[in-house]
């Protein structure tokens, strides 16, 4: 069940998204750490930030959206007040998701970090508005994203893992822009862009008006993109996006992805990274699948049909 993922060697696949996992220690009494690949934390900024107003957090149709607003109690408290309490996990990949509204914040985030034992990588979230750009995000301009992966990946001491949003026309390209900037792995994808309206007040659901949807209704379209992303790129992949059993893992395994991440349904089972950690160690021995890693990209396209098309 091991894979090597961005120089790492993880026990299996199965990593518990960031933002719904917490700082990991918060899991510990329902999850046990040493039956996953690793966890993300919640993202970390250089300031704590209190997040946006109530409410923000709605289930929809398929999944759930939310504006949590990347609330966080900073990187600093993050490395005196949580990080010692996971160091006995040290089998288990502890991966920091970093976030900055410029560059210089995500810099000086990294910086922080470097000298914090028990990190194994870093996580890039480039679905962060650029301040500098009027609010642009940066995965969503190949100019931005490349200035900051290459600028984050001159400092970094450790593997550097591109968080990309999937609300753009083209997944591949930004997939090689982060690549050739110096990406060491890719996660994808990240929310998407969504509004829910109250149809008797007529007004939206989320006090930030609109939030990112999550949770099973987007996992086809996340599915797609891991595929063109890991054709257009040869570093791995991790996927993610409304994975909720072992069988909906093993689809972005075979469309491209080394490792999975499980976000969303944690909030309905929180023992679910566990569950299907364990779910698909029974489906690959069912299945007489010597080796996880033997399924990444092992689809086979409908002969005559291309996937994409």
């Amino acid at each position: 069940m091991s894979v090597r993922f961005a120089g790492l060697l993880l026990r299996n696949p199965v990593i518990a998204a960031s933002g719904t996992f917490g700082y990991g220690v918060e899991f510990e009494d329902v999850v046990s750490l040493d039956r996953i690949g690793g966890f993300i934390t919640k993202g970390l900024s250089l300031e704590a930030m209190a997040g946006n107003q109530a409410p923000r957090l709605i289930e929809t149709s398929g999944g759930m959206i939310n504006a949590i607003g990347l609330q966080n109690i900073g990187v600093h408290a993050f490395i005196e007040k949580k990080l010692p309490a996971l160091r006995p996990h040290s089998g288990t990949a502890c991966i920091a998701n970093v976030f900055g509204s410029e560059i210089r914040d995500y810099i000086a985030v990294i910086e922080a970090l470097n000298s914090a034992p028990g990190i194994a990588a870093y996580e890039l979230n480039a679905s962060c508005p650029n301040t500098q750009h009027g609010g642009m995000v940066f995965g969503t301009d190949t100019g931005i994203l490349d200035q900051l992966v290459s600028r984050a990946k001159a400092v970094s001491r450790r593997p550097l893992i591109v968080k990309l949003s999937p609300n753009v026309t083209s997944i591949a390209q930004m997939a090689r822009c982060a690549e050739q900037a110096g990406a060491d792995a890719l996660s994808l994808v990240n929310t998407f862009l969504s509004l829910s309206i109250d149809i008797e007040t007529r007004r939206p659901r989320i006090a930030n008006n609109t939030g990112g949807l999550s949770g099973p209704a987007i996992k086809p379209i996340a599915v797609r993109m891991v595929y063109e992303a890991s054709r257009a790129v040869s570093i791995p992949i991790c996927g993610l996006g409304g994975i909720t059993t072992a069988e909906d893992a093993v689809e972005f395994l075979l469309a491209g992805a080394t490792t999975v991440q499980i976000g969303t349904a944690s909030y309905a089972d929180p023992r679910a990274v566990q569950r299907i950690a364990e779910s698909l160690e029974r489906w690959c021995a069912r299945h007489r699948i010597a080796r996880v890693a033997d399924l990444t990209g092992a689809v086979q396209p409908n002969y005559g049909y291309n996937i994409v098309d």
